[in-house]
């Protein structure tokens, strides 16, 4: 199994999405190493970094499904390692 440091980066502009987020972030809890948020009330915006070790795949497919819920952005950057 070749597994891959990740950052997925995500923003939340609709708060009624907090929910479903944070069920899929449980449902890859398995991959997460940690997760940060910062809610930014000028913008009203809520910003969350999460890092995982996982396949491409596995990574992709959840911010994929992330970015799908409506209100929520996110993009990944991938490490070399």
């Amino acid at each position: 199994m070749n597994t891959r440091v990740a950052i997925i980066g995500i923003i939340v502009e609709k708060k009624d999405s907090v929910n479903e987020l944070n069920n899929l972030l449980s449902e890859y809890g398995d991959y997460i190493i940690g997760r940060m948020g910062i809610p930014y009330d000028k913008k009203n915006v809520n910003c969350i970094t999460v890092v995982l070790d996982a396949e491409n795949d596995i990574i992709n497919t959840l911010c994929g499904k992330i970015g799908k819920i409506d209100g929520v952005t996110s993009k990944a950057a991938f490490s070399n390692v």
